[in-house]
């Protein structure tokens, strides 16, 4: 047995140092954990897991690779609550050119680079509320992601979105031709199926269409009953899932915080009566402000030298009005609408709108996590997954340093580093 001591011997160190070398202390300015901003932290992690976080002073452990971030601030990964990865900006194809024109191949390839982009932007995370079309498509995404095929953030997907029968478009076509659908259509008799089917090919969350543009005069009304709407939720929860829902208008809104969804998605109607009823129903609302933003832009306002269009003047009311009503808010802003990596875009505007920047940035760390059901993401807190940036200077001075993204770590991995000195 003596033998075999100097192979033991060697094994134990080989382990021991490799243990030691996958440990990274990162070292900035300022850490903002997802709750608050604190000096004079560091954060450690080895492989893929935060093993400390807190003041520098009180770690005792091994400093093995000490990344420095000067004039930097440690926070976790973004995460992006609202996002389409096989859009783009409406102002380079129209939506309907993008679903019935393109091809889902061609689609899926644009898809990987605006998962690349989000990344590089410090997204980590992305929920997406649909392919518009591309049917099935992001779950091949989300595995590639998933399997170091390609670059991007962690998806939570799901998939195709439903609508009732001949609310959604494209329209406009004659009736003897038979187009693809932006998402796929479901009634009282097919809910169940339809849901079912969605997870079954691998939705993380169902989307729903509560209410949309399919009034008399092309105003957005309620779509489906909220018995329609209870099935739904009952069916996804019976799996382990939840429920979103695409609604603007009072009713629509109603419906779907009676039946059960989680968030409400642009509530663009909202009034003080479903503010305070999101409120006691623990409903989360995702306002997309930077979306219609960018929709009037495309459409020639001038938003620097031009009064705000009602649209604004509303959006601006009913954000403020939820926010005083402490109606939980979600970070997300329909991105795809506009460039994908331009997402900061919505927390700049969250900002704007009046929400104070310490909550902006709990909102698209902590919040997302907490709202999303991820229970180890959107905080630098021991235990959790190590998905982590830096960004310059201090984003609870100036919001607009989210967009110097100096550092990103994802899962463990450095995926980008032009801001640290080892």
């Amino acid at each position: 047995m003596m033998r075999h001591k100097p192979l033991i011997t060697f094994l134990f160190l080989f382990i021991f140092c490799q243990l030691a070398i996958s440990q990274i202390v990162l070292v900035p300015d300022r850490v903002f954990d997802g709750f608050e901003m604190h000096a004079g932290w560091i954060v450690v992690v080895m492989e893929n897991q935060i093993v400390y976080s807190g003041p520098s002073d009180k770690f005792n452990g091994e400093k093995s690779t000490t990344i420095e971030l000067h004039d930097y601030t440690l926070m976790p990964g973004m995460i992006e609550g609202h996002a389409h990865m096989y859009l783009y900006p409406y102002n380079q194809a129209s939506w309907n050119d993008q679903v019935l024109k393109e091809s889902v191949s061609y689609r899926t390839a644009k898809a990987t680079w605006n998962a690349q982009q989000t990344l590089m932007a410090g997204f980590t995370t992305v929920r997406d509320l649909g392919t518009e079309g591309a049917g099935f498509a992001d779950v091949g995404l989300k595995k590639a992601i998933q399997d170091g095929v390609i670059p991007g953030p962690r998806l939570i997907i799901s998939t195709k979105a439903i609508v009732a029968t001949g609310s959604y478009g494209p329209k406009g076509f004659a009736d003897h031709v038979d187009i693809p659908l932006g998402a796929e259509e479901a009634d009282g008799s097919t809910i169940v199926q339809v849901v079912r089917n969605q997870i079954g090919k691998g939705a993380d969350f169902i989307k729903v269409y509560a209410d949309y543009r399919w009034g008399p005069e092309g105003e957005a009304r309620p779509t489906f009953s909220i018995d329609e709407l209870k099935l739904m939720v009952k069916t996804a929860e019976s799996s382990g899932r939840y429920v979103v829902a695409h609604a603007s208008t009072v009713e629509g809104m109603r419906r779907a915080i009676l039946a059960g969804v989680e968030t409400i998605e642009h509530g663009d109607g909202g009034t003080d009566e479903i503010w305070k009823m999101m409120k006691e129903h623990n409903v989360a609302f995702c306002p997309t402000l930077a979306a219609g933003d960018a929709v009037l832009q495309y459409n020639g306002w001038g938003k620097s030298t031009q009064p705000d269009p009602a649209r604004i003047v509303n959006k601006k009311k009913t954000f403020t009005a939820a926010l005083q009503n402490n109606v939980k808010i979600v970070a997300g802003g329909d991105v795809g609408v506009f460039e994908h990596g331009d997402n900061a875009r919505e927390l700049l505007m969250m900002h704007d709108y009046g929400m104070e920047r310490i909550e902006v940035l709990k909102s698209v760390t902590s919040g997302n996590a907490n709202t999303f059901h991820l229970e180890n993401l959107g905080r630098l807190k021991k235990g959790f997954i190590a998905d982590i940036i830096a960004v310059e200077g201090n984003p609870a001075d100036d919001l607009s340093n989210l967009y110097n993204v100096g550092f990103i770590m994802q899962n463990g991995v450095i995926v980008k580093n032009q801001a640290g000195q080892k």
